[in-house]
């Protein structure tokens, strides 16, 4: 028997419902059938108040700073951001610099955000992937970027985006080799 993948996802929207949450559970759906998770989500709604009031980790409270740690101990990291104003949260950035600077260095990341718009797409490769490149992560080549057309009633409708959900899972998985993959079992 195999050890789980330690799987942390930041769902970097403040509110409920949220389609980026929706995205975060269906990206971990894909790759639970690939691969044996133990998975987390650290909703950022949840702890952004409490966040944005530490300076530096050391005022972060004791719920916070368990976030981070789980953050840091990932064996695979999945990030997801709604964007707005064209870029991710601020919040989001804020929880990132709170982390240790080598704590993500070649820790595998996948990159998910969603938009109002397909005009927004290219906050992965130009906002996320730079962020994520600079702590040393190793950003995953396949994305996932959802627009509100992608969905209904906060869940993924869009055969498309269903299939960049399933190719982004597909890509993650070789890196896990030394676990079978369900596939084959």
């Amino acid at each position: 028997m195999s050890t789980p993948i330690k799987l942390v996802c930041i769902s970097g929207g403040a509110y409920r419902p949220s389609r980026t949450l929706t995205l975060v559970e269906a990206i971990i759906a894909e790759l639970g059938s690939l691969l044996e998770l133990d998975s987390h989500i650290v909703e950022l709604g949840e702890i952004a108040r409490p966040l944005g009031a530490a300076l530096s980790r050391q005022e972060l409270p004791a719920e916070v700073e368990q976030q981070l740690r789980l953050i840091e101990d990932a064996d695979l990291l999945l990030v997801a951001s709604p964007v707005y104003r064209g870029s991710y949260p601020g919040h989001l950035k804020h929880l990132i610099d709170l982390l240790h600077i080598d704590a993500l260095i070649d820790t595998p990341v996948l990159l998910a955000a969603t938009g109002g718009s397909e005009r927004h797409a290219l906050v992965l490769d130009h906002q996320l992937r730079p962020l994520f490149a600079f702590m040393q992560a190793l950003t995953l080549p396949i994305g996932v970027y959802a627009s509100q057309s992608d969905f209904t009633d906060y869940a993924v409708t869009c055969g498309a985006l269903q299939q960049r959900i399933r190719l982004a899972a597909e890509r993650a998985a070789p890196l896990f080799a030394h676990q079978r993959l369900r596939k084959s079992a």
